[in-house]
């Protein structure tokens, strides 16, 4: 790493995805339509849940953090992409590149800790029913939600502060449309061994903390559904976690694959039709997943529904 910040370089030139006019203008539809499905579908969710007394239970409290999330991480990314399909200036300054990379970072590895706090949350309640209500108070829901954003702040913190310490005194342009690892790692003229070890490190504990928390309790939820006599009761049980863990594959999958490989196997081609998947189809996603396959999200949204016709 070099000692001190000896960056010659005072803005980075993201070249995003296609330099051609007609291919733009499609791109420019497709992802403008992709955000504005993000913003409707997840602060929807968040508006739900919150109008409705009868989602007022924690699983809901920590799907409307995971809506807001999904929503922060994909502000993040998307306008700045929507603006190199309309402008000819792809240049983004040294420090955006930093804050754009430091609220990705925040973003994206809370929605890894949230993700292993809703499988606690679905362990305690089917395992525990007697107890949920005590076990998951209010307090200790705000707590794990509020331990999850400080781990994640301080994960952020330290990657972007080793990561744009680096000293970059050649090509100022990253190959990619937002400002993440792998391409900013390429164009520093300094040592990034130390960096790679680091930002492995913390991706690692982690994807693999919340992997281990979502794991094990999923191994205590099948043990807990297969004890259930009747096989409506086993479906039942078995449908509160079935979003979540369609959620749970869908992401992991994606950005284990992204962050948790050898450097010997990254691709740029790659790695953009990737980050595009976790950054702005997966939160796309992720209100289908939870309202479709939810009971409760589809009876709450009726009920708005009937209210309005009824008042009309």
């Amino acid at each position: 790493m070099a000692k001190g910040n000896h960056t010659t370089v005072t803005e980075f030139i993201l070249l995003g995805f296609t330099d051609n006019p007609k291919l733009k203008v499609i791109f420019f539809v497709v992802f403008l339509l992709i955000y504005l499905l993000i913003l409707v579908g997840n602060l929807g969710m968040v508006t739900l849940i919150r109008t409705d007394s009868r989602l007022h239970t924690p699983m809901y409290f920590f799907l409307s953090n995971l809506a807001l999330l999904d929503v922060g991480y994909s502000t993040v990314i998307a306008p700045r992409t929507l603006m190199t399909f309309v402008v000819e200036s792809k240049a983004i300054s040294f420090t955006g590149c930093a804050v754009q990379f430091f609220f990705f970072c925040i973003a994206v590895s809370c929605e890894c800790c949230l993700l292993g706090v809703l499988a606690y949350d679905r362990f305690t309640a089917i395992c525990s029913p007697l107890l949920y209500t005590v076990i998951m108070s209010k307090r200790f829901c705000v707590l794990l939600v509020l331990g999850s954003y400080l781990m994640c702040w301080i994960n952020a913190t330290v990657q972007t502060i080793i990561i744009f310490h680096l000293s970059f005194c050649g090509s100022n342009i990253i190959n990619h449309f937002f400002c993440d690892v792998p391409p900013i790692l390429t164009l520093s003229c300094s040592d990034t061994h130390i960096i790679d070890i680091v930002h492995f490190i913390f991706s690692t504990v982690i994807v693999t903390s919340t992997i281990l928390t979502i794991l094990i309790s999923y191994v205590y939820i099948v043990v807990a559904i297969l004890r259930i006599n009747s096989t409506e009761g086993r479906r039942k049980a078995f449908s509160t976690c079935a979003s979540h863990l369609t959620a749970v594959t869908i992401f992991y999958g994606t950005g284990s694959f992204m962050y948790l490989r050898p450097n010997s196997k990254y691709s740029v081609d790659q790695d953009k039709i990737i980050s595009v998947f976790y950054t702005l189809v997966i939160p796309m996603l992720n209100p289908l997943i939870y309202s479709l396959r939810n009971k409760d999200v589809k009876e709450a949204f009726r009920r708005i529904i009937d209210k309005k016709v009824f008042v009309k």
